[in-house]
This record gives C-alpha cells, sequence and structure tokens, in this order.
C-alpha cells in the first residue's frame, strides 16, 4: 500500500539557486540614491495633496447654465 512513488503526492519545490552580490560602482550606486529620493518625493507630494479639493479650481473652463 505504502509505495516509495511520490506520483500523486505534492512536489518538493524546487530549490532556487542563491543571487550572487554583484559589485557596484559609484554611478550605479548614486543612481540608485536619486530613485529613492525621487520616489520620497514623489511619495511626500501625494500626502500633501491629500484631501485637498480639485487641483484645477478656478480653472474649469466654460461651464453650461441649465437654460436650453
Amino acid at each position: 500500500m505504502g509505495g516509495n512513488s511520490r506520483e500523486g503526492g505534492k512536489a518538493k519545490p524546487l530549490k532556487a539557486p542563491k543571487k550572487e552580490k554583484k559589485e557596484m560602482d559609484e554611478d550605479e550606486v548614486a543612481f540608485r540614491e536619486k530613485q529613492r529620493a525621487d520616489a520620497k518625493a514623489n511619495k511626500e507630494m501625494a500626502e500633501k495633496a491629500k484631501g485637498k479639493g480639485p487641483m484645477n479650481a478656478g480653472q474649469q473652463g466654460i461651464k453650461k447654465s441649465g437654460k436650453k
């Protein structure tokens, strides 16, 4: 009854190979820092803009009246 085959059972997950840590030069480090700073600035702007009214207040253009 209890065979050695694993056909019907759950397959064992394959292990992913370990990633090699590659050396980054100064340009890559600076680029990553700039990306982090930009993301932080964008997040702060989104938080600041939250809760306010429409961004184009006073610049909606021509509004239609109810008259025909």
